[in-house]
């Protein structure tokens, strides 16, 4: 018996979705540059929006590093080729030079194009 439609997108957004934590935490910015759609925008708790380039330029210059990521809840949502991820952790990262266990409350959305889900949207606030 083969998965619907909608539990393979499931299983490929989940996939996806760990494949972005684990690339974050190994700081693996070019594993992340695929992950992440062309255009991708990260919205920080200050409320910057933040490019995916940028983004990852601060990553490969140490201003961003991700130490541990621990899943509190998250929720898969599907509409077609459009999906939301979302959830609570606590991450341990350093960030411009201070280390903490930051609470986040992370949405993600992504987009199905060409057989791949991308990340084209990610924003972040504290819980």
């Amino acid at each position: 018996m083969h998965p619907s439609p909608d539990q393979s997108a499931h299983e490929e957004i989940t996939t996806a979705f760990g494949a972005y934590l684990q690339a974050m935490l190994d700081g693996d910015t070019d594993a992340l540059d695929n992950l992440l759609a062309d255009g991708c925008t990260l919205t920080h708790i200050t409320g910057y929006v933040q490019p995916k380039d940028e983004w990852l330029s601060q990553m490969r210059a140490g201003r961003f590093l991700y130490h541990g990521i621990e899943e509190k809840s998250v929720t898969v949502e599907i509409d077609g080729d459009t999906a939301r991820v979302s959830g609570r952790f606590v991450t341990d990262a350093t960030v411009y030079g201070t280390r903490a266990n930051w609470r986040l409350e992370m949405t993600m959305d992504y987009a199905h194009e060409e057989d791949t889900w991308s990340v084209v949207r990610s924003a972040a606030e504290t819980w």
